[in-house]
């Protein structure tokens, strides 16, 4: 008789998409979200789980003995203690390169809206400077192209691929960074700190790791051109939200575009939030969430299920 398993989504309301149940025998508990004093209590008798967001460290799992394995319903798993999973037999999957046009659309959205200064002349028209203007066209603001401009990408994945593609279609020159402090430069990286002083725009696609964590902090800010863009579409802690906030303040950058915090949602406030320039864009971690990129990742979580279930598992971490 095959074995029934049991699959519990901790916070299914963070994926608005349809979500097949998989096609192997089990059953399906799912929550529009869960508070961390509640996972234990929700996984109790689980085989598998399903998180996007909801916190499972060594604490939680070490009282969940069913578990076998924890299907990330996204790519990032900084929210998983995978060391502790992988030193107990349980398995960890995530998503692959289901967002690449989303993420990579977003970027540009927000490189064409600060390079041209869409939300300030949109606050210009709203205060009625054309309107009293004694010419056709209003040149309150610099306007300029991408075409031709330096794009460093911090990331060298399908995302930072993905963004590359864009920026070539547009005449950017691009621009991979090596690592950080590397020894050695690998043919078609150029070394860190060239690709922070020499971009126009830099962005980020890496995950929030050890090494990452503050990648991004005053002294790399201070290498950036003083009309350079910054966009993060990756990780809030990438960045330094302390060091970038002074930087736009007092003008080290030229601006910036965010679409991530390092405490999501920032209930308890951040440096960012209390920014009201013109060229700082602070979007709501939704880079990755069109409905067709929602749906790619709907259909890659079953699959990786169903995947393990069988015996083939895919998409593995750690």
């Amino acid at each position: 008789m095959e074995k029934m398993e049991k699959i519990v989504f901790l916070d299914r309301s963070t994926l608005e998409a349809e979500v097949r149940r998989p096609v192997f025998s089990h059953a399906w508990v799912e929550y529009p979200v869960t508070a961390p004093g509640e996972i234990v209590e929700r996984l109790r008798d689980a085989t598998i789980a399903i998180t996007n967001k909801a916190p499972l460290r060594a604490e939680a799992l070490a009282r969940l003995p069913s578990l076998k394995l924890i299907a990330e319903a996204a790519t990032g798993v900084n929210n998983i203690d995978v060391d502790w999973c992988r030193e107990h037999s349980i398995a960890v999957c995530n998503i692959r390169d289901y967002a690449v046009h989303s993420v990579a659309e977003h970027v540009f959205m927000m490189i064409l809206a600060l390079r041209r200064n869409l939300v300030a002349y949109r606050q210009d028209l709203q205060q009625g400077l054309w309107q009293r203007s004694s010419r056709f066209c209003l040149f309150t603001h610099p306007i300029r192209d991408i075409h031709g401009s330096t794009l460093g990408i911090v990331g060298h994945g399908a995302l930072g691929q993905a963004v590359a593609q864009v920026a070539r279609g547009f005449g950017m020159t691009v621009w991979f960074a090596e690592h950080q402090g590397a020894a050695r430069i690998r043919p078609g990286f150029e070394p860190f700190e060239r690709v922070l002083r020499e971009s126009d725009v830099l962005t980020v696609h890496v995950p929030l790791t050890d090494a990452t964590r503050d990648l991004i902090d005053a002294a790399e800010l201070r290498l950036m051109k003083p009309d350079a863009l910054l966009i993060n579409t990756a990780r809030g802690g990438v960045v330094n939200e302390t060091a970038l906030a002074a930087a736009l303040e007092q003008n080290v950058i030229g601006g910036a575009g965010f679409d991530v915090l390092s405490v999501e949602p920032p209930t308890g406030g951040n440096p960012l939030l209390t920014l009201s320039q013109s060229n700082f864009l602070l979007t709501p971690h939704i880079a990755w969430a069109s409905r067709e990129a929602m749906q790619t990742l709907a259909d890659q979580l079953i699959a990786n299920i169903e995947a393990f279930v069988r015996g083939a598992p895919q998409n593995l971490v750690g």
